[in-house]
């Protein structure tokens, strides 16, 4: 009985991977449009020969939560995808009631670009042009200044509240719907600072409407090359950089997930993609399936370890 069940699974996952695609497929970004993962997927989605149109999706809400809850929920047939950011394993750390577990509710697809860490971007104004300054005018002031944030566990969240905790400061988080709302009232001096992708705070740092004080990441880029890490600015240990991924909903065929793959990987080899990643402050990646699943699950325990640090 066993193996006729395991052998008619066998030829149900056969047809539907024999079938995909067989529709339109809707790649759903849970953040608002003209955030990172939203341009990323529209550099990748034009290069990838799926069969079908890549219908982009933007579902934004409660820090990305609303999104990937949605695509948890759908068909296991391949035609609704997941792509975003780290904050798919940061989020429900920092959450209560999450309605979908990051690694066992998906079918790890592929990890396809990383950045160099969030840029510490502060307004025009501050009175404060270092990462030490900084604290030092926070311990002056507890509770005075402050940080936006494009949702808790976001990649504009996590690194400020990491910096707090290993600072010993007391800086309050003003919520945003999304990053763009953030960075312009970061330019309009009503937001003391926000943690954001290297190369918008790159963009507005040379047009002198912003201030950069370092990067979250272990190693400089060069876009930003005078801008120190935090590492240098003497946070030892400090190193958070954003990543970029593709999910499915849990059950979906391996055979679906290993074209997805194949084919993201020839959009990051094509020079265009290439040459786009190299002025927006991205490595590709393209990491396969298999690999990608275990560092998810590595990724989601360590989240788990620094939100319970963080909260202490």
């Amino acid at each position: 009985m066993i193996r006729i069940f395991l052998l008619f699974f066998l030829l149900v996952s056969a047809a539907h991977a024999q079938r995909f695609p067989a529709k339109p497929i809707h790649v759903v970004v849970p953040s608002p449009p003209g955030g990172p993962p939203d341009l990323i997927i529209r550099m990748l989605a034009p290069k990838m020969q799926m069969g079908q149109p890549l219908v982009i999706e933007n579902r934004a809400g409660a820090g990305g939560i609303v999104g990937t809850a949605y695509v948890a929920k759908q068909p296991a047939d391949g035609h609704v995808w997941l792509f975003t950011t780290a904050s798919h394993v940061n989020t429900p750390p920092f959450n209560e009631n999450v309605p979908f577990d990051p690694v066992k509710d998906f079918v790890h697809v592929t990890l396809a670009a990383q950045n160099f860490g969030q840029a510490l971007m502060v307004r025009p104004d501050a009175p404060f042009s270092t990462v030490q300054q900084l604290v030092e005018e926070a311990k002056r002031h507890p509770g005075k200044l402050n940080y936006a944030s494009a949702g808790i566990g976001t990649a504009s969240h996590i690194p400020a509240e990491l910096m707090k905790s290993m600072a010993g400061i007391d800086i309050v988080m003003v919520p945003y719907k999304g990053v763009a709302e953030a960075v312009t009232d970061v330019l309009a001096s009503r937001m003391d600072m926000f943690f954001v992708g290297t190369q918008l705070a790159a963009q507005h740092a040379k047009s002198g409407k912003a201030r950069v004080l370092a990067l979250t990441g272990a190693k400089r880029w060069k876009g930003l090359a005078d801008v120190p890490t935090m590492q240098e600015a003497g946070f030892k240990d400090y190193n958070l950089i954003n990543w970029f991924g593709l999910w499915l909903p849990a059950g979906a065929p391996a055979e679906i997930a290993n074209r997805i793959h194949a084919e993201v990987v020839k959009a990051l080899a094509d020079p265009d993609v290439r040459q786009q990643f190299d002025q927006q402050g991205l490595e590709g990646v393209g990491m396969p399936p298999a690999e990608f699943a275990k560092f998810v699950a590595r990724e989601s325990v360590f989240i788990n370890e620094l939100a319970r640090k963080i909260r202490r």
